[in-house]
């Protein structure tokens, strides 16, 4: 690449096409520039076959999208998941009366017909529906001649007030006050657990159109007297569906901010829309080869064109600005465009590597979802090569810019305010001060850093904003039912029938005695518990017979009995059953004392015929879900380092260069997760690409500055030189990028979808920063690491230089 560079600014001026070798530069300019219609052929054939197929690119994801496959616990979870249906994906759908109790027949009514509504919407698992009005909620008490029970909803309702009294009279009997009843009386809840599977196409569930059903049945119910709420999966799925819709509008805002920026610096329409119209191709291109492989948009890869677009922004004006500065000098726009081809295809290619590499290390995340984002990211930035390396320059040499903004780009550039204020950082007194101020900003973000959690940090779905009617139905639901939506689910297996003997019911019990210790957990439920309620009732509820009888018969008799009215709790076989604890949150470190405890009873109760099995339930899989964040941190830091690293090093054939590449780069790193604190930002699978994406694109700029700054240096100026020559060449331009990029992102602040609100405002943060250190950093660091760089200079480049330093000095 130096080689590339080294020749630029020698390269002479020339005005006339017929005066240019068109054999000279390398076999790949020679095969792009000579063959400038079949490039333009291509491109033409391509937008139109890959724009109708990014035409047909469906939005979704699914529930297994969002787990870590490969970890234990989900392991655990998808092998019993047949059997832990209330675990799975579910919608609770609460029903309340604003203008009295659940006691009154239009209420009723009301909810008998929603209930028959969502039964039958596809996707139901029906089996396993709850509510007021399904017969599989039963009460059952012990009389003198026995067991007595039946549906909670009398048989023979009809409206009376004499029905109404038998209805109250069995909820009170079923002991469902907190959980299908409000604990006000005000509002009950429907349960609709959710297939996993259609049974007739076989196809995923649908929970776009889950939610679109039960949307429908709200706007169909609610007025003065109905108010519905709606959680679970489905509905938050659907939700951040809707909001991916909103998103779409922010991308046409952050276009036309990029577009007025770069217009604003060039004030050529001609060559700010060639830039923009090669970044939306590289956005469409990109779509359609998802849409080709089979791969959907979620809330998650829907960002990736704004990432794609801003970086092809980004390298469009590098190429961009070549091409006007030669003009301004009096060379033929076909032979300025051969020209910053040459000085910048290589420099382009490794900053594009660069940027693979941030995004390809998010593979190493075992969560569909983010693979999904990692893939469409690293298509997106193999199509810019061809885009905005490629045929940007050719479109560019016939289209030229215009004379007025090719003269403007070498008006007095040595005295523009921004040169002026830059220049001096290369000698010593600026050099040090910088220095001085970034090791305190990065010792003092060091110390903030380390406050730095795991996990999310807020209650209810931190997908979505607080105030999202989402979250006002779980905070609705929190706070008139007993149970906390945040279940944790240990899963316990045993032979079949084993649920029915006394060993494995008494070491349940022993687990959920130890759980209900635990800080933060509400309360528990499982088979266990209600063996012994079912067991005492049998003795006429006498308090001493509360307990697990080690009787087979008895235990056989009392599990039925469960089966019967808590399917949830005990699969058919009774040898699959769930300890469910409710959780006050799903904070990080509630989920890790849970977790704790679970492993160190397990230490020492496990046995081969009963097996206690982590986890299941949505703080389960959430807590599997941040322990694999908590294990890809740190590796993924370490690998995208590493390989910007080596990168940066075939680059510059430096080490010193190296770290002076580099260590900008670790100083935002560490000032970004500061930040995180500040802002109460968990390390979440939303967050958790922000440094590795941040790294990937801020490398951009040391590779660009850079470059141009060793090879002047290696044709013999001085430090101070060719940090001026650089900045008067490729500074203005990153400082331009820098903005750009931070505008295509910060838009994204304004989601409904609260983790693409927190992703925007952490990358225009770390796009912001990785720029100024570029730009004061970098100079800084090489008054201490590179002031003097030996020249590999033949007599002819030796020749060249006082060339380089006229352009310079022009400039």
């Amino acid at each position: 690449m130096q080689s590339d560079i080294e020749n630029v600014e020698a390269m002479p001026v020339i005005r006339s096409r017929k005066d240019f070798d068109r054999r000279s530069g390398s076999l790949v300019e020679r095969l792009i520039f000579n063959h400038r219609w079949m490039i333009l052929t291509i491109s033409a054939l391509l937008i139109a076959f890959l724009g109708f197929e990014a035409s047909k690119l469906t939005i979704g994801v699914s529930f297994q999208d969002m787990m870590p496959k490969s970890s234990e616990f989900i392991q655990n979870y998808l092998e019993n998941a047949d059997s832990l249906r209330s675990l799975g994906n579910s919608v609770r759908i609460v029903v309340e009366n604003k203008k009295g109790s659940i006691y009154s027949p239009q209420y009723l009514r009301t909810l008998r017909e929603i209930n028959d509504r969502v039964y039958v919407i596809r996707g139901v698992d029906r089996a396993f529906v709850k509510s007021l009005w399904m017969p599989v909620v039963r009460w059952t008490e012990v009389t003198a001649d026995g067991y007595q029970g039946g549906p909670v909803m009398p048989d023979d309702y009809d409206g009376s007030a004499a029905s109404i009294d038998r209805l109250r009279v069995n909820i009170a009997r079923a002991g469902i006050t907190g959980s299908i009843v409000a604990n006000d009386q005000r509002s009950s809840t429907i349960f609709v657990p959710l297939l996993t599977k259609y049974g007739d196409s076989g196809a995923p569930i649908n929970d776009l159109a889950v939610r679109d059903a039960l949307e429908k049945i709200r706007t169909d119910y609610s007025n003065d007297g109905i108010s519905i709420h709606v959680i679970g999966f489905a509905q938050l799925t659907g939700d951040l569906i809707h909001g991916l819709r909103q998103v779409l509008i922010y991308f046409g805002v952050a276009a036309a901010i990029a577009m007025g920026i770069v217009f604003l610096y060039t004030r050529c329409p001609r060559s700010t829309l060639l830039v923009s119209l090669c970044s939306l191709a590289a956005v469409l291109w990109q779509l359609g080869i998802m849409r080709m492989l089979g791969a959907k948009l979620d809330p998650y890869s829907i960002l990736v064109p704004f990432l794609i677009f801003a970086v092809g922004v980004s390298h469009g004006a590098q190429k961009m600005n070549g091409v006007t500065q030669d003009i301004g000098r009096g060379t033929d726009r076909y032979v300025a465009a051969r020209y910053t081809f040459r000085r910048l295809f290589a420099a382009g290619l490794t900053a594009l590597m660069a940027d693979a590499v941030g995004f390809a290390v998010l593979m190493l995340i075992d969560i569909p979802v983010i693979r999904g984002l990692a893939l469409a990211a690293c298509i997106g930035v193999v199509v810019l090569v061809f885009t905005n390396l490629i045929l940007l320059p050719v479109l560019l040499s016939y289209t030229g810019v215009s004379q007025a903004a090719a003269v403007r780009s070498l008006r007095a550039s040595t005295h523009h305010p921004f040169v002026r204020l830059l220049a001096p950082f290369s000698q010593r007194r600026m050099a040090s001060i910088a220095l001085f101020i970034a090791t305190g900003l990065a010792v003092g973000g060091f110390v903030v850093s380390e406050h730095l959690k795991i996990g999310d940090l807020d209650p209810g779905a931190p997908e979505l904003r607080s105030d999202s009617r989402y979250n006002r139905d779980t905070a609705y639901v929190t706070s008139h039912y007993g149970l906390s939506t945040d279940q944790f689910a240990i899963v316990v297996k045993t032979p079949q029938m084993g649920l029915t003997r006394f060993p494995a019911l008494l070491e349940m019990d022993r687990l959920e005695e130890a759980l209900r210790d635990v800080p933060g957990v509400q309360t528990t439920t499982s088979a266990s518990t209600l063996a012994r309620l079912y067991t005492a009732s049998g003795y006429e509820g006498d308090p001493r017979w509360m307990t697990i009888n080690r009787d087979p018969d008895i235990m056989n008799d009392v599990i039925n009995n469960v089966y019967v009215a808590n399917p949830e709790l005990v699969n058919n076989d009774r040898s699959v059953a769930p300890i469910i604890a409710f959780l006050s949150d799903h904070k990080a470190e509630t989920l890790e004392r849970v977790v704790t405890t679970v492993q160190k009873f397990l230490s020492t109760h496990s046995t081969g015929d009963t097996q206690f099995l982590l986890a299941a339930g949505s703080a389960g899989i959430e807590a599997a879900t941040n322990l694999v964040v908590r294990d890809a941190n740190r590796r993924m830091l370490f690998l995208v380092y590493g390989a910007v690293t080596l990168l940066c090093l075939v680059a510059f054939r430096s080490w010193r260069a190296v770290i002076v590449a580099v260590v900008p780069l670790v100083i935002t790193s560490i000032l970004c997760e500061a930040l995180m604190v500040m802002l109460g930002i968990g390390v979440k699978v939303a967050t958790l690409p922000v440094t590795a994406l941040g790294v990937g694109i801020g490398v951009d700029y040391a590779l660009y500055f850079l470059s141009v700054q060793l090879a002047m240096q290696r044709r013999g100026m001085s430090l101070e030189e060719a940090h001026l020559g650089a900045l008067n060449f490729t500074g203005k331009v990153i400082a331009l990028i820098g903005v750009t990029l931070a505008a295509a992102v910060v838009t994204w602040a304004w989601s409904p979808i609260k983790f693409q609100a927190d992703m925007g405002i952490l990358l225009t943060f770390m796009f912001l920063w990785n720029m100024i250190g570029a730009l004061f950093l970098i100079p800084a660091l090489s008054h201490f690491l590179l002031k003097d760089v030996s020249p590999k200079a033949s007599p002819k480049k030796i020749s060249d230089t006082s060339s380089t330093k006229s352009c310079v000095a022009h400039n």
